[in-house]
């Protein structure tokens, strides 16, 4: 690893670079950690092609990724969080310090800071860097054995759990996932893992929708026709595109009385969805954003085997090769997870 850290900054619309960095000066409540491997997320690929995500508007360079797991390189001082040398995954947030109404155990919607995010400024740099300083509250320590590679989902994979939990226990119901990226893979896999009688995944390419299959996928449609849509009739759907004609989708393919659960991040304004069929027939349509303590549901799940989601990362590039991580990431008819490798020694694939 170089002995100068650096870090992966956006600093407008299309402007990625590789600069140099400062060593990090931890707080007494934060640790330093060496950076692994960091996923490369939607928010992380609308900063460099749009320059905002969602209603985030960049207005600094910015460090991007959340989506990060290493080891710590030194404790914090004041004797909280793991110790040196224990591998880690990240939860990203931060919570919100003044008062925002919102229900007490959905911290998730309070307004508090996220790494790499530009809703607030300045923006929370994020964490692709060799080296970062991060609080002890945000460490997750992993189990013995864990593949660091694989825990690099481990953020993505909460952001799923999240979303299927939104509509409560789906063991024995059916379910549908429109929109076949990362989190919709991972939606898949959540949804096996907790006993959905029938999974059905929809997408407009082949590539993922063959990984939908591994995950446990029992039937995958490419491009489906309006009499296929109605007739999938899910108890519960994850409408994981972002777009427009993925909700209508969604909406479509619920059963009467079934639930929608809207995770994929649509652009701002107005959508044209067939709201009047989701009343016609009743449906629940509940908005995801991001998790909360589900991180550690999905860590033990990995752990214990119940939870398979390696198959979801296509590559693993250098930190050198950021520019060419990022197209590939971009491109979703050959890549679905792509991480970064900070440190070139690290070979578990």
């Amino acid at each position: 690893m170089s002995t100068t850290p650096h870090a992966i900054v956006i600093h407008a619309a299309g402007d990625l670079r590789i600069d140099k960095i400062a060593d990090p000066q931890p707080a007494p409540d934060e640790a330093v950690i060496d950076i692994v491997y960091g996923g490369i997320c939607g928010s992380d690929l609308h900063y460099w092609q749009h320059g905002a995500a969602g209603e985030s508007l960049l207005r600094a360079p910015m460090i991007l990724g959340h989506e990060v797991v290493g080891i710590v390189a030194r404790a914090a001082s004041d004797g909280t969080g793991p110790a040196a040398g224990t591998r880690v995954a990240v939860h990203p947030a931060t919570p919100a310090t003044e008062y925002v109404r919102h229900p007490v155990d959905r911290p998730n919607i309070a307004g508090g800071g996220y790494l790499g995010s530009a809703a607030r400024f300045p923006h929370r740099d994020g964490a692709f860097a060799h080296r970062v300083a991060l609080p002890a509250t945000m460490l997750r320590a992993l189990p013995d054995g864990t593949d660091l590679r694989e825990a690099a989902l481990i953020e993505p994979a909460s952001v799923a759990w999240h979303a299927v939990s939104r509509v409560g226990d789906v063991a024995g119901r059916s379910a549908l996932v429109v929109g076949c990226g990362p989190i919709g893979l991972l939606a898949v896999a959540v949804l096996k893992a907790r006993g959905a009688s029938h999974i059905t995944a929809v997408d407009l390419h082949d590539r993922p929708l063959g990984i939908a299959r591994q995950l446990g996928a029992d039937t995958v449609l490419k491009q489906p026709g309006d009499a296929e849509i109605v007739a999938i009739d899910a108890d519960v759907v994850v409408e994981s595109s972002g777009s427009h004609r993925g909700l209508d989708t969604a909406i479509r393919g619920a059963a009467r009385g079934g639930s929608v659960v809207m995770v994929g991040l649509l652009p701002s304004g107005p959508q044209p969805v067939q709201i009047s069929l989701a009343i016609a027939r009743e449906l629940d349509l509940r908005g995801s954003f991001r998790f909360n303590d589900e991180i550690d549901e999905v860590i033990r799940a990995l752990a214990d085997g119940e939870l398979r989601i390696e198959p979801v990362i296509s590559h693993v590039r250098s930190w050198t090769a950021a520019a060419e991580a990022f197209a590939l990431a971009a491109d979703p008819t050959v890549s679905s997870k792509v991480l970064l490798r900070f440190r070139e020694e690290w070979r578990e694939e």
